[in-house]
């Protein structure tokens, strides 16, 4: 492989590929179809299954720029494989931001630095392509408009709805986002983009971002059927019902047929009808007819289909959904964003700053970005609620990206193309039957060699030699194997948890670890006001409880709270940010806002007023010494009018507001938001001094603390320059007004959750968007951090004028020092021996989202280290959450993410179990989506989770025990020439095998959470011990009672004149048809005696496999099961000690002396107990304990802190045990714990208080950082 032709696609994102260039072969094409012929085809289907190996068959390697077809592979765990056409097309130009009148006419403009999606032009037939137009006809028509210029060859191929282009600058495919490839200014996009495009650049552009559309195309029945038809196991099905016909075993294979036909039509009805929900989701709103400005100044008509970035969209005043993410350049929306975020709080949108000529830097007019500017976008999908214009302006918005590349075409597109879930069990599963072909492999030589010795004919050779290899890989497994996932979706959708990825229900069995939001999921929603706390000179008053008084009315701490907000009015109901509401609301004021016609007729802004009521405010006036005595009487009529907003933005911690009082003429700046932020933007003067001391009370007791400040701005402040205002340029030189405290209650059910999951050993993580200490504080308040439990902080700052990054430690506070009786203790003292004087305080670490990214940027060792002990993470952004995620997955933890929202959707696609707590439309892209608003649906997935896992581990360990006990039977039937009848396997797999299997998944979970976790793969000591042990037990019975009938005194070769039950009437009777039976040598003594035995042994090991507690209910309360077996137990030992002949002539079973049932039966129960005692005792006393308490510290190396006498005892008889079984040290397998038992051992961990951690250049081998004691 030429290395340096890989190009490397999306390079640092999700989706990032390697690509490699291939031009078609026609000589290496021919081989192939000769190939496919030769095969019967099945070199065709091969090629299908592998695109790698399709791609380098049939073509040749060539550059990334002239290839045909480019190979990618996927840089992720997985490795995946994909294909795709290089399509080219012609185009009038080749960048699509060009405007035509200035492409050149020269035949050398598509090399120039100014076109990069080009390629020389060459002859229609370049390369084996024919150029075509992607569109049809637009790119003609253009073409022909533009005659003069030279048409361009651009060459292009789409992958997972994204079109990927060539770009000769870079040399390499890009995408096409939209205007932001631009890297447009602030500013530019007022000045060259807000008059919009005339249709000629309208057309231009469509040409290369298509339609602004996001199809989710619903695949027809035909092409879903061939494409889960196509399936390996089901061509393995197909080869092996055309084998049983061969060999005349029409019925079994007629079963298999209906089988499969209905597995098909179940999986096909539930793709289909996921596709049809997907299209209806997106399709809803996805054609309108909107309104665009032209370049001319027209207003034009189109339908949202047409629209391309760069396009003037006007928002209509009564509201519509956005079908394509466009940025405000003037006016101002109230949005619901419930799509994307989860949360249906209207929020307020306002045009994009335009910063005047002599105020542009870096700072100010910075390259718009989505994600910066994401409170002046509107996003794809998200609702308008209504608008706000003045003096006659239109609201107008740029269009910024289109179709798949919008916010919602990407959410779509991730739940359309989602990432394999990488699942132990399932590769488990390959690897067993790989086995199983490979056991098949050795009876399929056995035959061989057996029959040639017998001089049997060449057909039956072959057709009873490849029939061993459909007896050892069962072809009902998939349909065994999902059974008892439906069972457990069913389970969960009664207990009101909806699945739309089955497959992940086996996964949650695993979890041992889960992230939690905190506002919404483990708090109520909203927050109550607790109290204020005003300053006045510079110091504190008492706390109040509420700001409803009428000495302070006037006061401009109730003005802040009544005007520092987004609230709106929408059909009467006051709306917003529920904080918002609760601050306002606790002022008891009135806010009105002027009608649409009001407002264009003013010049002067006054769209939004306050005033409080009538009841509060006193009795006469009283001038200020401010107030000039001509508005003296206007003053009477308190009210303060909101001039401009400077919403809230997450990443400045603040809002503000310029609002001015009726009848003043100086405006005032009022600002809320995070504490310290707004400490510091006011003097110093005015910031108590115990403000620290006070906020800290505050935060540590778990309150929401919100800081308010206020400045009276200069008269030479118009209105005019106020709109056109930078905000820092307000928010400066403040007055600190005081404190709001607000209250954000536990729900009720969430300690008793987080208790249950302590006690089962699966530790809770905090990840929110809220303050540090309040997080610290509710994970204390909630049992998530004990009382007596340390927490670091870590606050991490870049590398800055040629320091190094460093991480400062501090210790937090502990609140009280009073015992807890149930407390979790992270250790591995009981896996390896480590120095036991070494005291195990417990610790915790907590940090914010910025301090995660120094961290995760300049000190990726110590990341891992930090997240092993890591508990609380506040501030986070819902990209940083879902980066936890994958750190914490990075040591081997299985995540469960349980959050209410799609700010948390990425966590939630991310994590092994996502489950939201949110019916919104956000949560088609969770795996998970509980009814009710509380966390307690967490350990009821679990529990169903470890169930549904226990059940497919059952289920694949009996289909495994069945095929080969089968096998056994069929190979020692071969050594005599005979076989199994067609009605016997009939019997076995349909009567016995479907009927055990599909009601041995029924067992529902068991009923609490215990602290052990079942394996993660088939391929764990006790599972393989389980397993060998059961086929050692049915082989060994099997062999002797083959042998042994053949030891009998009454034993002669049968033929059906053989008498030996003194039943000479039955001779006549079967006389008729001896020629059809002798044909396949079925009827026999040995046939008889193994069906007999080889039917018990299925049941034996159903049974003895169809474990209950603690992951189960116990066999006997799933009465579907024993009902089954008892009829199938009652039917056989029927058959055997009271042969009916109809029955015995079916199948084809012929009669044997009463003593030899007897000692069949003896042969029968022998076995039963053996298997019983092997799997019972020997297994799950012995080995399964040892690896089960091994796994037990695995959760986070967490034992009872306090063990009971008894499980002292139990500790230290395991502990004698291990040293005698394994006398080597255990290494544990997961990396957490490898980690765990590094740290336990190191003198610097953790880090002391108030020293600090350098960031040092990265050497050969070794640390990227080193401890530093502060001086």
């Amino acid at each position: 492989m030429e290395k340096e032709d890989m190009k490397v696609l999306n390079k640092g994102e999700e989706e990032e590929m390697e690509l490699q260039g291939y031009r078609l072969c026609r000589w290496r094409l021919a081989l192939v179809g000769v190939g496919v012929l030769c095969t019967g085809g099945f070199l065709l289907l091969l090629l299908y299954w592998m695109p790698e190996w399709c791609v380098k068959s049939t073509c040749t390697r060539t550059t990334a720029r002239d290839a045909e077809v480019v190979l990618m592979r996927s840089t992720d765990e997985f490795r995946r494989w994909f294909l795709a056409r290089v399509r080219v097309m012609l185009a009038p130009g080749s960048n699509p931001f060009h405007s035509l009148e200035t492409q050149t006419t020269s035949p050398s403009s598509p090399s120039s630095p100014t076109c990069p999606f080009s390629s020389p032009a060459s002859p229609p037939l370049a390369n084996g392509h024919t150029p075509h137009p992607s569109d049809g006809s637009p790119a003609q028509e253009l073409i022909r408009k533009y005659a003069d210029y030279q048409p361009t060859q651009i060459r292009y191929f789409t992958f997972h709805s994204t079109k990927y282009y060539w770009n000769d600058e870079v040399q390499n495919f890009e995408v096409l986002n939209g205007l932001e490839d631009l890297q447009v200014s602030c500013s530019t996009l007022h000045s060259e983009h807000s008059a919009g495009l005339n249709r000629n650049q309208q057309e231009y552009r469509k040409l290369f971002f298509g339609v602004n559309e996001i199809a989710v195309k619903v695949p027809s029945v035909f092409k879903l059927l061939i494409k889960e038809v196509l399936n390996p196991f089901y061509i393995f099905q197909l080869f092996s019902v055309i084998l049983w016909s061969a060999d005349e075993y029409y019925y079994y294979a007629a079963a298999i047929v209906i089988m499969s036909v209905i597995s098909i039509a179940t999986s096909l009805y539930t793709i289909k009808k996921q596709y049809i929900m997907l299209h209806d989701m997106v399709a809803a709103h996805s054609i309108v007819r909107v309104s665009i400005c032209r370049a001319n100044n027209e207003i034009e008509e189109i339908l949202s289909t047409d629209l391309v970035p760069g396009d003037v969209m006007v928002i209509p005043s009564n509201g519509t959904i956005m079908p394509c993410d466009a940025v405000l350049v003037s006016g101002t929306c109230i949005v619901n964003e419930s799509m994307l975020t989860g949360e249906s709080v209207p929020v307020t949108k306002t045009n994009l700053p335009n910063p005047l000529p002599g105020e542009r830097d870096e700072n100010n007019d910075s390259a718009y970005n989505t994600e910066e500017h994401k409170r002046h976008t509107l996003f794809c999908g998200t609702h308008v609620i209504q608008t706000r214009f003045y003096t006659g302006e239109l609201v107008k918005a740029v269009v910024v990206r289109t179709g798949f590349c919008t916010a919602k075409g990407q959410l779509v597109r991730s739940i359309l193309y989602p990432k394999p879930t990488d699942f132990k069990l399932y590769r488990d599963a390959y690897l067993f039957l790989l086995c199983l072909v490979a056991v098949a492999g050795i009876g399929f030589v056995y035959s061989i060699v057996l029959s040639i010795m017998n001089k049997v004919p060449a057909k039956t050779i072959i057709i009873e030699s490849l029939d061993i290899i459909t007896i050892t890989v069962p072809p009902a497994l998939p349909a065994a194997m999902t059974a008892g996932i439906v069972y457990a979706q069913r389970r969960l959708k009664r207990i009101g948890i909806f699945c739309i990825s089955p497959q992940r229900i086996n996964i949650c069995g695993q979890i041992n670890l889960v992230c939690f939001d905190k506002t919404g999921t483990l708090t109520e929603d909203g927050l109550d006001l607790w109290g204020v706390q005003r300053v006045e000179n510079g110091s504190f008053h008492l706390s109040e409880e509420n700001a409803y008084k009428e000495n302070l009315v006037k006061s401009q701490f109730v003005a802040c709270m009544a005007t520092c907000h987004s609230l709106t009015k929408i059909e009467g109901q006051l709306s917003g940010d529920p904080l918002d509401l609760k601050m306002f609301e606790a002022t008891g004021w009135i806010l009105e806002e002027a009608t649409e016609e009001e407002t264009s007729l003013h010049n002067r802004i006054m769209p939004t007023v306050v005033r409080p009521p009538k009841q509060l405010l006193p009795p006469e006036p009283v001038a200020s010494p401010e107030q000039d005595m001509e508005l003296y009487e206007l003053a009477s009529a308190y009210e303060i009018g909101i001039v401009r907003q400077f919403p809230f933005s997450s990443a400045l911690q603040r809002m503000s507001v310029v609002a001015r009082r009726l009848g003043e003429k100086r405006m005032d700046a009022y600002t809320k938001g995070a504490p310290e932020v707004v400490a510091s933007l006011c003097k110093k003067e005015t910031v108590p001094e115990n403000f620290a001391e006070v906020l800290e009370g505050y935060t540590k007791q778990g309150f929401r603390v919100i800081a308010l400040g206020h400045r009276r701005l200069e008269s030479k402040l118009t209105w005019h320059k106020v709109q056109n205002i930078n905000r820092d340029h307000i928010e400066a030189n403040m007055e600190f007004l005081g404190l709001i405290i607000m209250q954000n209650k536990l729900k009720a059910e969430t300690p008793g959750v987080l208790q249950d999951l302590h006690r089962a050993h699966i530790r809770t993580v905090m990840v929110t968007g809220d303050n540090m200490l309040t997080a610290i504080s509710v994970a204390r308040d909630c049992g998530m951090i004990p009382p007596q439990d340390t927490v670091i902080i870590a606050d991490a700052l870049p590398p800055h004028n040629g320091q190094a990054a460093k991480i400062t430690w501090r210790y937090a506070d502990k609140p009280s020092k009073t015992p807890r009786l149930e407390e979790v203790n992270i250790s591995l003292e009981d896996v390896c021996p480590i120095d036991e004087h070494k005291t195990q305080e417990m610790y915790h670490f907590a940090m914010n989202g910025k301090s995660f990214a120094v961290i995760e940027e300049h000190f990726p060792d110590m990341l891992q280290k930090l997240v092993l002990h890591g508990t609380v993470f506040a501030r986070m952004a819902p990209d940083q959450k879902t980066q936890l995620i994958e750190a914490l997955q990075g040591v081997d933890y299985f995540v469960g993410m349980c959050g209410d929202g799609a700010n948390d959707c990425g966590a939630l696609k991310r994590a092994h179990g996502g489950i939201s707590l949110s019916e919104l439309e956000a949560s088609v892209a969770s795996p998970f989506t509980s009814r009710t608003p509380n966390i307690s649906c967490v350990p009821s997935l679990i529990r169903e989770g470890r169930a549904a896992l226990i059940t497919s581990f059952c289920v694949f360990k009996f289909m495994a025990l069945y095929s080969i006990i089968q096998y056994i039977s069929v190979t020692l039937l071969y050594s005599i020439l005979s076989n199994l009848g067609d009605f016997q396997f009939l019997f076995i797999d349909i009567a016995i095998i479907l009927l055990i299997v599909f009601t041995m998944s029924l067992n529902p979970a068991w009923k609490e959470l215990v602290s052990r976790r079942p394996p993660s793969g088939l391929i764990s000591g006790p599972l393989l011990f389980s397993v060998l042990t059961q086929i050692l037990i049915c082989l060994g019975f099997q062999t002797i009672t083959f042998l042994w009938v053949r030891q009998q005194s009454w034993y002669t070769a049968w033929t059906p004149f053989t008498d030996v039950c003194n039943q000479s009437s039955h001779i006549n009777m079967s006389d008729l048809n001896d020629t059809e039976i002798d044909d396949h040598n079925i009827q026999n003594f040995e046939n008889t005696s193994l069906f007999y035995v080889s039917c018990f042994q299925y049941l034996i090991v159903a049974i003895v496999f169809s474990k209950g507690k603690p992951f189960r209910q116990p066999s006997y309360k799933n009465w579907p099961f024993v009902v089954s077996t008892l009829i199938l137990y009652f039917f056989l030992l029927f058959i055997m000690f009271h042969p009916v002949e109809d029955i015995d002539e079916f199948l084809e079973i012929v009669c044997v002396p009463y003593e030899w049932r007897i000692k069949l039966f003896i042969i029968i129960l022998v076995n039963a107990a053996v298997s019983v005692v092997v799997e019972t005792f020997i297994l799950d006393i012995i080995l399964w304990k040892l690896v089960f308490s091994r796994d037990k510290q695995s959760s986070f190396g967490i034992t009872p802190a306090a063990p009971t006498p008894q499980g002292a005892i139990d500790l230290g008889a395991f502990k004698c045990l291990t040293r005698l079984c394994c006398p080597r040290k255990l290494a544990p397998k997961a990396r957490y714990m490898h980690l765990a038992q590094e740290l336990s051992v190191d003198p610097d961990w953790p880090p002391k208080p108030t020293t600090t951690t350098e960031a040092k250049p990265r050497p050969e081998n070794g640390s990227t950082y080193q401890f530093m004691i502060n001086s």
